[in-house]
This record gives C-alpha cells, structure tokens and sequence, in this order.
C-alpha cells in the first residue's frame, strides 16, 4: 500500500472582513494524496484553489486564519502550526511551493544560477557550489530543460520558460511534496503541455504533487481530481470517475447564430443547463420532458438555421458545472 503523503481532515479556514464577519475560504476540506501521485484542484476564479494551497502548508496572515482540522503531511501534524515553525522544523525542508508568477520577480541583473544559490542557502543545505551546479544540471536533465539556461538572465528567458526554471528551483532542494498554483496561467498551450509532460516526469521520482488549476483538460491529467467552490469540495475522485457521475444526457448543438441559441435555449422550458464550450453548446434536457427531435423543433420554431444536435459525452467541466448546480440549490442559493 502507498504511503500517504498529505491527508487534510475536515479543514476550516476563514477570512475577517473590515466589518468583523467570519466568511469561510476553506470548507471542511478533506482529502488525501498518496507518495508518488498528483491531485489536481480545479476550479474558476476565486473559489479558494490557492487558499487551500496556502492553507496546508500554514501560511496563515492577516486576515486569513486557521480554525479547525487536521493537516498531516509525511505522517507529522502541522495544524496550526504558524509558517515560520513550519519553516524552521524539518518539514519545511520536504514541501517546496511554486506560486502564480513566481519568476516575475526576479532581480533581471542575475544569473538564473546565482538564484538558485539563493535558494539553496535559504533552505539551509551547505553544498559547494560546484555540488549546487551538478545537481541543477541533473535536475535540468529530467526536466529537459537544456544547462545552458543557468547562465541566462530572467530578460532572456520566455513565459513558458521561466515557469519551467520555477519547477527546477522549487525542487533543488529536493523536496517530497510540491505544491503548484495555477503554474501554467498565461502561458501558451504548447509551453503548457511541455510544462505537464515534466510534471509526469517527476512522478516517476516518486515526489508528490498537489496543483491547483482553472483548466479542466490540465486536470483530467492529474491521478485524482478535486473540484472546489466556494472553498468547498464538490468531490474528489479519478478524472474517470467524476465523469462517471454524470447521469444527465447531453447534447452538442450549433446554428448559425451562437448567441441567440443560447439565449433562445436557456428559455426553452425543457432545458435543464446549458453552457457555451468552444464552438458547439453543451446542453442537457430535462428528463422524462423532451427528446432532441422536441428540441430541434423548438429552434426550428425560434427561425434557426443550420442546426447541428449530436449526444455527446460528458467531461470534467459538465460534471464541474451541474456539481456546482446541485451545490448552489442544496445551499438555497
């Protein structure tokens, strides 16, 4: 059996506001993630990806704070722990932690080396340079990333690039678990896929991962999947196993007017949801009520022309959206 590396017990964190009000940014969070695999937070914009991120390694700060559970990671418990103890025991050398921009700040006047040596000496491991020089360039081996980039200043390096050299920092010092926030927004889909394929790498080195995204297909790429909201999770599973739970049927549709088909299917008193998702809409009917020939119809009726309706089969982000559905209504929201 695999030795689990994290594991988060009904975690509860909150924010006070200006007014004095508690408002919780982590929801009875619990989860765990097994040495040697990677879980992926996923989630859209400010629903507590990198709170929760923040959260597990004790980066607690004005106004964010600790309230209740449990937080073990490698089998020792941190809860509550203020970061600077987290810091200074042990553990602090076995988590390393990349977040969003993390090589934006880069003094431009220096070598990508010479930051590396900072980081080495801030997480207090005494090697040579010459060690600190080899062990880079192996690192840079497994990562594909070519050597000639320790010589490089950050002004030289792309977007893509400089989230790739935050990997080989963050992992210089040789850590057990990663933690990734958002490490791929803003960087193009060739640069992201790159960025991924060296994640999987360092699988195979047994270290974990837990990283935290807003892209659904990123992911469907991680061994198990926590889809949050709110600070709440939806639910966790393998990316083929919240597909699964989709009951639903489910709908491809398309006219020559995208917008006012969404429109005129959203008021269509048959639906049940309906999202845009690239060049077609996901739509899924109520069931029992209407069938796709009752819904062609209807468009037909609304003056749509070129009307394209094909079954599909769900993905993440339609498992990710009725989740939230269901969620909202259960919350009398």
């Amino acid at each position: 059996m695999s030795n689990v590396m994290l594991e988060v017990k009904e975690l509860t964190t909150k924010y006070v506001t200006r007014f004095g009000e508690d408002v919780y940014a982590v929801d009875h969070v619990s989860l765990k993630v097994e040495e040697g695999k990677t879980l992926g937070i996923a989630g859209e914009s400010g629903c507590g990806k990198s709170t929760l991120a923040l959260s597990l390694m004790g980066y607690y700060f004005a106004p964010l704070h600790y309230m209740s559970g449990e937080i073990i990671i490698d089998g020792r418990n941190i809860s509550g722990m203020k970061p600077d103890d987290v810091r200074k025991s042990v553990l602090g050398k076995e988590i390393a932690y990349i977040p969003q921009s993390a090589m934006n700040a880069l003094n431009p006047t220096r070598k990508i080396i010479h930051f590396i040596e900072d980081v080495i000496q801030e997480h207090e491991l005494y090697i040579t340079k010459k060690d600190i020089y080899d062990r880079a360039r192996k690192l840079f081996e497994t990562l594909g990333l070519p050597a000639e980039v320790l010589q490089k200043y950050p002004v030289e390096l792309s977007g893509g690039m400089k989230q790739k050299l935050a990997l080989c920092c963050a992992l210089i010092h040789e850590p057990k678990i990663l933690f990734l926030d958002e490490p791929t927004t803003g960087v193009d889909p060739v640069s992201r896929k790159e960025f991924w394929d060296m994640l999987g790498r360092l699988k195979e080195k047994d270290i974990t991962i837990m990283v935290s995204t807003p892209y659904m297909d990123e992911a469907s790429r991680c061994d198990r999947v926590g889809l949050i909201q709110k600070g709440h999770i939806l639910d966790i599973d393998t990316p083929d196993g919240i597909v699964r739970k989709y009951k639903k049927n489910l709908f491809a549709v398309k006219s020559d007017q995208m917008f006012r088909l969404l429109n005129d299917l959203r008021q269509y008193e048959y639906t049940a949801s309906c999202f845009a998702f690239g060049e077609y809409l996901h739509l899924s009917l109520q069931e029992n009520k209407a069938n796709i020939n009752d819904a062609k119809a209807y468009l037909m009726q609304k003056n749509h022309s070129n009307i394209i309706i094909n079954p599909i089969s769900p993905n993440i982000e339609d498992t990710f959206i009725a989740l939230m559905e269901e969620h909202e209504q259960n919350n009398g929201k």
